[in-house]
């Protein structure tokens, strides 16, 4: 397996996947389905050239398996801070611990970023696995966002987590 940032030239794998991603798990991202197939693969490669945000994949085979993604706040108040976003494994890869690898290099990675001293995320509240993951990598549960996404008359709630580097 391999683990590496990805860049522009990985824009189509990284698409397919997030499309993935919001097909099968549409309640765990704040985006949509729709929203991720009007996006031109052009803005998917945009996105990973951005230099306030690191998008890490893992791949067996050639093939994208899992991604994560460290965005760093810009504004002057808020660089010591930054989001682990977009957290995914395709269904028939998990329990390989693709997940947590992915963490620790997205994590190794913020640490050597001058500044840089906590990550946020925010994980809805049933998706036992990914709460289990995040706590594996550190991070602690500070409060709760109640009605976090709200999905036609549904509401989602998120636990907010933080990891202090």
């Amino acid at each position: 397996m391999e683990i590496r940032i990805l860049t522009a030239e990985d824009a189509e794998f990284y698409r397919e996947l997030r499309i993935e991603a919001l097909m099968l798990a549409p309640d765990a991202f704040g985006a949509t389905l729709e929203e991720a197939l009007d996006k031109p693969v052009e803005m998917t490669a945009e996105q990973l050239s951005s230099p306030s945000a690191t998008t890490f994949g893992a791949f067996v085979g050639g093939r994208l398996l899992g991604n994560v993604t460290l965005k760093r706040h810009t504004a002057a108040k808020l660089q010591h801070r930054a989001n682990v976003v977009a957290v995914y494994v395709t269904p028939s890869a998990r329990g390989r611990r693709i997940a947590s690898r992915l963490m620790d290099a997205l994590i190794e990675h913020a640490k050597s970023l001058e500044g840089l001293e906590q990550l946020y995320l925010a994980v809805v509240t049933d998706n036992e696995s990914a709460i289990e993951l995040c706590k594996r990598s550190g991070f602690e549960k500070y409060g709760t966002e109640y009605r976090s996404m709200k999905v036609e008359s549904r509401y989602i709630d998120e636990d907010l987590m933080v990891k202090f580097l």
